[in-house]
């Protein structure tokens, strides 16, 4: 057995060895973050490529430059490592692996059982174990607890272990890791006293609550809230269609009011890695215990439907023009989920660009952040130039992400026709474009 505050005061000190697997948006940030604070810091990825670029000094995570990286590698506390077999050295172990879903949209934690078992191999007294990765009430316990305490150990006695959802939004230069409040919950009292103690010493307001089971709830409603205003305010934009209203002018009104409106937008559909996932990983849960989560699954369904919804206002737009989808030169303008970042983790554009391309359509993309895209049949596309030629030489341009670096008077003023999912174009004064807006 060993005393929590032996622990407790290698934190205090910032002595306590912290390692982090995974190294993505999540991970390397967090890890970036100890540093910073003074720990020595081991990062764990079993990507050899993100392993390789991090020892070359380049990352791959836009919130972390490659100037902070070169900062972190000199100060000689950071190692990166390509397996588990330095877990043995840790005090602290934070697993920060995806959870994406399978194709029947159930929970995918398989990394998190690879994580868990190689920390099962390594384990010794006096560690503190944190899981950061989204997933389902009832993980930390159901599935890390019993494979940690099969070696022997006791928790709260001889490791401590605890579950503190991630709080990462990619690009955000407002919100970062260190001033974003941070949820702990831990499996014993001195678990949840020892992660707080832990996160206090990087973020400015830590939230200890009752259990893991809590904390893991927490992020869920987080995203879930999200996920299903979102729906809302999608199902009014399909309305406001159909009235011949402007959404974007009926929430510009809503908002004005100064008590019980909080304003959500319309897009083109979800992307990202939580708003789009992490509420399934919920509605799985209840139907393990019978019940049915109606709000997900309706807000899932109106979601989905905006993608075909986009394509259904450029088909129009053509035609309207008396030219068909078959042959017609598209531009998409942004392919990340979101502005002013590179990720395309379930990005609506996606799924818009292969529809079109399977109605005959000639697509073209510009994204200043994503260079190069995947599509889901194999064939990679790549970013083309965006000037005033290929905005004339589209019959229709598509704003899927509204990036703050677009020059949106330019492209209003040279491109014949925008269908604009975003709204970008709200403020612009330049004459030129036939505008039709989602």
């Amino acid at each position: 057995m060993v005393r929590e505050d032996g622990l407790f005061r290698k934190v205090v000190e910032r002595r306590a060895q912290v390692h982090v697997i995974g190294l993505g948006y999540v991970g390397l940030p967090l890890a970036e973050a100890f540093v910073r604070a003074g720990y020595p810091v081991a990062g764990v990825d079993v990507d050899s490529h993100k392993v390789e670029s991090l020892r070359s000094g380049h990352s791959y995570v836009g919130d972390i430059t490659d100037e902070q990286l070169a900062s972190a590698l000199e100060t000689g506390r950071f190692d990166i490592c390509a397996d588990y077999n330095a877990l043995s050295d840790a005090d602290v172990i934070i697993i920060c692996v995806p959870t994406p879903l399978d194709k029947t949209k159930d929970p995918d934690i398989s990394y998190i059982l690879r994580a868990t078992e190689g920390i099962a191999t390594h384990i010794r007294s006096g560690q503190l174990v944190i899981l950061e990765s989204t997933t389902y009430p009832g993980t930390t316990e159901e599935i890390l607890l019993p494979r940690l305490e099969h070696t022997g150990l006791k928790v709260g006695q001889d490791f401590f272990l605890a579950f503190s959802p991630e709080r990462i939004d990619p690009g955000n230069p407002e919100f970062t890791v260190t001033n974003t409040p941070k949820v702990v919950g831990g499996v014993t009292a001195a678990c949840g006293q020892i992660a707080t103690q832990l996160y206090e010493s990087i973020i400015d307001h830590v939230v200890q609550v009752s259990s893991p089971r809590v904390a893991e709830m927490t992020k869920l409603l987080e995203n879930t809230f999200r996920m299903v205003n979102i729906a809302l305010v999608n199902e009014v934009a399909l309305m406001c269609d159909r009235l011949d209203v402007d959404v974007w002018e009926v929430i510009e009104a809503a908002a004005t009011k100064p008590y019980g409106f909080m304003p959500f937008f319309p897009g083109p559909g979800l992307g990202g890695h939580c708003i789009p996932l992490d509420p399934n990983y919920l509605a799985w849960k209840m139907r393990t215990l019978n019940y049915n989560a109606r709000f997900i699954q309706l807000a899932n369904d109106i979601n989905a439907a905006m993608p075909p919804h986009v394509i259904t206002r450029i088909t129009d737009a053509l035609n309207d023009e008396g030219k068909s989808v078959r042959n017609s030169r598209i531009l998409v303008l942004g392919v990340a989920y979101k502005s002013n970042i590179g990720d395309v983790r379930e990005s609506p554009a996606i799924e818009i660009m292969e529809a079109l391309q399977r109605r005959g359509a000639r697509v073209a993309y510009h994204d200043p952040y994503v260079a190069t895209l995947l599509m889901p049949d194999g064939h990679t596309l790549h970013s083309v130039p965006l000037d005033a030629e290929r905005l004339r030489w589209s019959d229709c341009t598509t704003i899927v992400t509204n990036h703050d670096l677009f020059d949106w008077e330019t492209i209003v003023t040279e491109a014949p026709l925008i269908v604009d999912t975003r709204n970008a174009t709200r403020h612009v004064n330049a004459h030129g474009a036939r505008i039709v807006k989602l």
